[in-house]
């Protein structure tokens, strides 16, 4: 799970407890202008084929940064369905799947800060 910090036009998202080790990452930061979607992410949804460097146990827990054609992407979901998929354009990162507490409390923060920046 991570928790979400968001200061002005950037959102962090802080890896928390264990999964620092499993994701071999304590943060991804943003730019909120750069969000160009947001959704609950399905339970269903599997991260491209590349893992590099990270975790990925089918159906248990995908955490770390995998990458795909064109694609560069950070996970941490024990797909449970708390998961919330952040689309980027211009970034790093091209999409971002992470469990939060409580995801329509999540989209709706992060759906007002993208509209505000």
């Amino acid at each position: 799970m991570v928790e979400l910090e968001i200061e002005g036009t950037t959102a962090t998202v802080h890896v928390t407890g264990t999964h620092r080790v499993l994701a071999l990452r304590e943060h991804v930061s943003f730019d909120l202008a750069r969000v160009t979607g947001l959704g609950p992410a399905p339970v269903d949804m599997r991260p491209p084929w590349l893992r590099a460097p990270g975790t990925f146990f089918p159906g248990v827990i995908a955490a770390g940064i995998f990458r795909g054609k064109g694609r560069k992407e950070f996970w941490d979901t024990r797909f449970d369905g708390h998961a919330v998929l952040i689309e980027l354009a211009g970034t790093d990162f091209t999409r971002l799947v992470v469990d939060v507490e409580d995801p329509e409390a999540t989209l709706r923060t992060l759906t007002r800060a993208a509209r505000a920046a």
